[in-house]
């Protein structure tokens, strides 16, 4: 496939083309959509591009639309990152690891973190915090500390 320049009565269009052979082996070509006028497509106007496309894809232009629309489900991370940032200003990571230390089976600090930031952030139960980490995102990782303790 390629894009081809075709004139018509003054005016250029935009079209993509494919390259086949005939049932008798010559080579021919045919035009799979015509994308819209050059004058558009130079002048930045890239819906007219946009819509052709669209068109030869089979699915519905920015004019039709689908009307649906549908919203993925995001994740909070402002107040976290903020309290992670706080976190480490005052120190707290530091201390509780070198208090903890002697305890290596499991890194307590990014379990305690984790607690501390759900009572700030969302108050919940400590096994509600699971349930508070499955639409929250914690920086370096925490989050992974609860879910595999």
């Amino acid at each position: 496939m390629f894009v081809k320049i075709t004139t018509s009565d003054k005016r250029q269009y935009v079209k993509l083309v494919e390259s086949f052979r005939d049932e008798r082996g010559v080579s021919r070509q045919r035009v799979i959509a015509t994308l819209g006028r050059l004058e558009a497509v130079l002048a930045g106007e890239s819906n007219a591009l946009i819509s052709g496309l669209l068109r030869a894809a089979g699915k519905p232009t920015l004019d039709q639309g689908t009307g649906e629309v549908s919203f993925a489900p995001a994740l909070t991370v402002g107040d976290t990152w903020m309290l992670t940032a706080l976190w480490k200003e005052l120190g707290l990571d530091d201390a509780l690891r070198r208090i903890l230390r002697p305890h290596r089976q499991f890194d307590a600090e990014r379990l305690l973190r984790v607690m501390v930031f759900n009572r700030l952030c969302d108050p919940e139960s400590k096994l509600g915090i699971a349930r508070w980490l499955e639409g929250t995102r914690v920086p370096d990782g925490a989050a992974d500390a609860v879910t595999s303790a």
